[in-house]
This record gives C-alpha cells, sequence and structure tokens, in this order.
C-alpha cells in the first residue's frame, strides 16, 4: 500500500511507467483468493438453468482463466434483453458476487419477461488479486472500445457488440473502497507520471449516471430500492461524490461513452454503475451483496416497466 506522504513505491515521480516499471508492479502482485473456488464452482452449478457462454481466456493464463456468462435459457428475441456485469474491477468483491447472487435468488422472476444475460466476473486475474487493473496496469473500466487495450474488455465487448442495439438495460456493479484511496490512486497517478491529489471517499451506495443521455427516474427507482438494505451516500462539503456533482440523492454522472466504461459500451436506454461502499461502518458483506441484487432487480423492473 502507498500513502500519502511518500511516493509509490514503483517508478520515478513525474516519468510515467515504462515497460520494467509494469512488470515489476505486476510481479508484485499475489494470489490471495481463488476464482475457481468462489466464481467457476458457482457459473458450474448456474449452468443447470442458465445457458452457460465461455466468451474467452486470459492469455496471461488461459486455463486459470476462462471468461463466463450466462444467459437465460427460455432466450426469445421478442422479449427486451437486460445486461448485468460485475468484477470489471476484480477487486470489488459485491459485483462479482452479487451478479452471482441475482442469478441464484432473483432471475427466476424474470422467466418468459426478459432475456438476461450476465457476466459475474470480467476481470478474473484482478478478483484473485484484490487488483483494479489487469496483469498489464491497465483498467479495464477505461477500455472499452475498439481496438481495446484490455484483453477483458475486448473480450465482453466482442460478446455483448452483436447485441448491443437491442440491449434495453445496462447495470455494472462496482465498488467504491478505501483502497481506491491508499492504492488504486496513488498508482494511477504514478504510472502516469503525475502527481497524487487525495480525494474523499464517500460511505454509502451511489450511483452513475450517463452526462449524455441522463435518465432520473430510473436512477432514482434504484436508489430506492437499496436504501432499504443499505444507506445512501451524501453530497460532501462542495456538494459532490468523488469529485463529481451529485445531480440527485445518491446520483452523480459521467460521460460513459466517452471515457469508455463499461456502462457506455451498448445503446440501451437505461444504464448505470452501481457503487457500494463495504468499508463503512454501518454495512457489512452481507448487505453489500443483497445491496447490488436490490439494485439489479429494480432497475429490471423500472426497465420492464417502461418498456410495457
Amino acid at each position: 500500500m502507498s500513502n500519502h506522504s511518500s511516493p509509490y513505491p514503483i517508478g520515478t515521480p513525474g516519468k510515467p511507467w515504462r515497460e520494467s516499471e509494469v512488470s515489476e508492479w505486476s510481479r508484485q502482485q499475489t494470489v490471495q483468493r481463488s476464482y475457481a473456488d468462489d466464481v467457476q464452482s458457482v457459473v458450474e452449478q448456474l449452468a443447470k438453468r442458465f445457458d452457460h457462454i465461455q466468451y474467452g481466456r486470459l492469455a496471461v493464463d488461459p486455463a486459470r482463466y476462462p471468461l463466463h456468462a450466462l444467459r437465460s435459457q427460455d432466450w426469445n428475441d421478442t422479449l427486451p434483453t437486460m445486461l448485468v456485469t460485475g468484477g470489471v474491477h476484480g477487486y470489488e468483491t459485491s459485483g462479482v458476487l452479487g451478479a452471482l447472487r441475482f442469478l441464484e435468488e432473483a432471475a427466476a422472476a424474470y422467466d418468459g419477461r426478459a432475456n438476461l444475460l450476465v457476466a459475474p466476473c470480467v476481470s478474473p486475474w484482478g478478483y484473485e488479486r484484490i487488483q483494479r487493473w489487469n496483469h498489464a496496469a491497465v483498467d479495464p473500466n477505461r477500455s472499452f472500445c475498439d481496438n481495446s487495450p484490455s484483453q477483458e474488455a475486448a473480450a465482453l465487448w466482442a460478446l455483448v457488440r452483436p447485441l448491443r442495439a437491442r440491449i434495453v438495460m445496462h447495470i455494472d456493479l462496482h465498488e467504491t473502497t478505501d483502497t481506491d484511496e491508499t492504492e488504486f490512486r496513488p498508482a494511477l497517478a504514478a504510472r502516469d507520471g503525475k502527481p497524487f491529489e487525495p480525494g474523499e471517499i464517500p460511505d454509502g451506495f451511489y450511483l452513475v449516471d450517463d452526462t449524455e443521455r441522463p435518465q432520473p427516474a430510473f436512477q432514482n427507482a434504484v436508489i430506492q430500492a437499496v436504501a432499504a438494505v443499505t444507506h445512501i451516500a451524501e453530497a460532501d462539503a462542495q456538494g459532490e461524490i468523488i469529485g463529481s456533482p451529485m445531480v440527485a440523492p445518491g446520483v452523480i454522472r459521467y460521460p460513459l461513452g466517452a471515457l469508455q466504461l463499461c456502462a457506455g459500451m451498448t445503446d440501451a436506454r437505461y444504464r448505470t454503475t452501481t457503487e457500494v461502499y463495504p468499508d463503512s461502518p454501518r454495512t457489512d458483506a452481507e448487505a453489500c451483496i443483497r445491496a447490488q441484487v436490490a439494485a439489479v432487480t429494480a432497475a429490471i423492473d423500472f426497465a420492464l416497466a417502461a418498456s410495457a
């Protein structure tokens, strides 16, 4: 971990990383949990109830990191399609476990009503190392584009692209953690040769809407559902959440497409990024998972009602 008072331990302050620094950083990332045990074993069980799609393998270790998605067995092209993604940042645990929990406990309610496509762990290398980046120090969630520098993003892009215009709703499940401030943002500044500017981590759940195509009623429906499970983040003294103006309770906006974020990869009318705060003393890991499930179900319910 880094801290605010000392330089990041890799690289030279003010100079972007070269290949040698990237390699040094990658070597320092150690496996801390099992993708096979936590994700693939659950996917195998879910494959009895959903169509299983293996949409790629990570070149860094193809045998260890197949990429999995699950979709409705009763897929019907006349029904609206809903996309759920988790683990784009591998360290954001409730995004992965929330996507799996949704499939286990809540997805059956949409049989015959919607087509579901769920990619629960987009970045398995990062999942095992509790890391934001992939092995090449690339952020997959700034890489959803043609000729992507992230194999994780490129594989999901290829899977989703044929359906891009038909997806009605896309919810991308994330977390904001204390390590964003102590490790990941300092690492980003060091990688890019820029000074680190300390920020403030919001205490609570919030959403990221699309600046270019905002859907305030949709975002509010998700916030209201999650508020029954865990607390919603409040704005800081500047009226912001992580440097962006809060436009409604628990909601900020980013230009999702321009930033090449996962939530901006489709033409879905309804799209959002969830941000759970697992480090709060006011919540716990189980509540964070349930908050993600509540967000997914509320998002689908709203999109179905609006499409009726």
